[in-house]
């Protein structure tokens, strides 16, 4: 599962509130049941998804940390 993903944003670098700013927006442009998979480093950004997913009706499929990277499928309803 972890490996599907319809569009893929590798957001590392940018520190909080970019990283889910700039995956609001594409989840924007995104049609229904498409899945995106954000790559970043900012340890807020676990925080964040995790709000964001509760608060939008947007699916938090799955999130993982490898070393200083964060990793997070989302899917628009």
């Amino acid at each position: 599962m972890t490996n599907y993903f319809d569009l893929e944003l590798d957001l590392c670098g940018l520190t909080c509130p970019m990283p889910l700013l700039k995956t609001k927006q594409a989840l924007n442009r995104l049609e229904s049941g498409k899945v995106i998979k954000v790559m970043a480093t900012d340890p807020a950004s676990e925080r964040d998804f995790i709000i964001f997913s509760q608060q939008s009706g947007i699916k938090l499929l799955h999130k993982e940390k490898l070393a200083d990277k964060f990793s997070y499928w989302l899917q628009k309803p």
